[in-house]
């Protein structure tokens, strides 16, 4: 990655053709590049002369030759995305006038940009703070309701700005017991050690609840594997189906028809959820089958919850044989969400379905052919989600590196919270404030390196 002051031009929009394009420009000459290929409609303007945020109708040139009527827009420093001049030109969306437009500025001293760099550079140039920056790739690849709503918050500097606040408090701290230091001597303490350990306490709280959170956050932002396990036949694949509301799934009356896993994605009340139709679990000596029936049970324990179907009409005649699978998916998944659901529930009469749900516990009446159920399992689904922190519009970590910087932050600020229990000097305490500090730093971008920033970034799209 390159941290350097070229002017970069890239392709804003997807990339293809369509009705139109964005072609981003960013950089000290951004504007004279653009404004050398410029033909105003009238009057002749100079993009140099023009006010920022404003947009003018033209034509970019290549010498005598138009190549496009476009939308100019003009946003000077500092007050654009990236804090340098920036340029975006609304041409038609024809991959051939994309290319001849960017080959035009690259001839005439532009570069191609770097993955995320117009997002990196906005970071260098203090319009978004490290956090923040990251929740632009988050909110561009989130493709439901919550993960956007996690995405927004981030980027509007909700996360940020608490631990911002923290790390300040932490801070002013550090600095009175890095000046007891100056007078070890006298034997004094600046650091009033009440205030601190609450301080501490406070910090220890906010971030158990953050690093919790991501547990949630993890789940919103990957969604929720859920593997559909059975014997063959029992109506899986007809389930998956009545829960896409489309036939994804091939449904046939012959056992073992699905012989590998088929997964599609359905949101629930803005949650994601990653439904996994899986062979049939029996006894088979057919090759094929053996292998899917092994990638079941991986799948089972890949999923965080497991959907348990068995045939209500075989029950009648198989109740003690299927109570003893259940129990055997129980055993073998102990901590595992199991959802135990009895299908072709419309063949039953009333006795029958009592009868049935007297014997297992919790049972969920289904029948994926009518739907009747279905809805209930939905919401079933959406209880196994705390999405209460979510409703209450509560900070949630979904980032990665961010959950890590929080455990390490955390490490250190048990080690103060023992060391002040202690009586430990404030010399030793100070090491350990440091390393939180530290840790904090790294989330907002306050302390980072070339290394950290080109592993971030690259993970962006070109023309972000």
């Amino acid at each position: 990655m390159s941290f350097n002051n070229d002017t970069i031009v890239a392709l804003a929009t997807a990339s293809g053709a369509g009705a139109v394009a964005i072609i981003r420009l960013s950089g000290e000459t951004a504007i004279t590049i653009a404004n050398a290929s410029f033909k105003s409609v009238k009057n002749n303007k100079s993009l140099l002369k023009q006010k920022t945020h404003t947009i003018h109708l033209g034509h970019i040139v290549d010498g005598d030759r138009i190549v496009d009527e476009v939308l100019v827009s003009v946003f000077k420093n500092p007050n654009s995305y990236t804090g340098e001049n920036v340029v975006e030109i609304s041409c038609h969306g024809s991959v051939y006038i994309q290319q001849e437009i960017i080959q035009l500025f690259l001839r005439n001293g532009c570069r191609m940009a770097d993955a995320g760099e117009f997002t990196l550079r906005a970071f260098l140039n203090g319009k978004l703070d490290l956090s923040q920056a990251e929740a632009v790739a988050d909110l561009i690849a989130s493709d439901n309701e919550a993960s956007h709503q996690i995405a927004m918050q981030q980027m509007r500097g909700g996360f940020s700005s608490e631990i911002a606040k923290l790390r300040e408090e932490l801070l002013n701290f550090a600095s009175l017991l890095e000046l007891e230091l100056d007078f070890a001597e006298e034997d004094v303490e600046f650091a009033d050690r009440t205030q601190f350990k609450e301080l501490i306490n406070r910090i220890t709280f906010v971030l158990k609840r953050l690093i919790d959170s991501f547990a949630v956050g993890n789940v919103i932002k990957n969604g929720i594997p859920v593997a559909i396990v059975g014997e063959p036949n029992v109506g899986k694949s007809t389930l998956l189906n009545a829960l896409l509301n489309e036939e994804r799934a091939i449904v046939s009356d012959i056992a073992g028809t699905t012989r590998d896993t088929i997964e599609d994605e359905l949101v629930i009340e803005g949650i994601g959820f990653r439904f996994i139709d899986t062979a049939g679990i029996r006894e088979t000596k057919d090759v094929v089958e053996s292998i899917g029936i092994k990638k079941t049970f991986e799948k089972m324990e890949q999923a965080q919850v497991v959907i348990l179907l068995f045939s209500a009409e075989e029950f009648q005649t198989e109740s003690q044989r299927l109570i003893l699978e259940i129990e055997k998916i129980k055993n073998r998944f102990p901590l595992k969400p199991l959802v135990i659901i009895a299908n072709k529930i419309d063949t039953l009469n009333a006795s029958e379905t009592e009868e049935l749900k007297s014997k297992i516990d919790n049972i969920h009446l289904l029948s994926a052919k009518s739907g009747i159920g279905v809805e209930a399992l939905k919401e079933k689904l959406i209880g196994f989600v705390n999405t209460g922190a979510l409703r209450n519009n509560e900070t949630i970590v979904t980032n990665t590196r961010h959950y890590d910087s929080l455990l390490k932050a955390f490490e250190e600020i048990n080690k103060v919270k023992a060391g002040l229990e202690s009586g430990l000097s404030g010399d030793l305490m100070a090491i350990d404030v440091r390393q939180a500090l530290y840790h904090f730093g790294e989330i907002t971008g306050a302390i980072t390196n070339d290394d950290l920033l080109g592993n971030i970034f690259a993970n962006f799209c070109i023309g972000k």
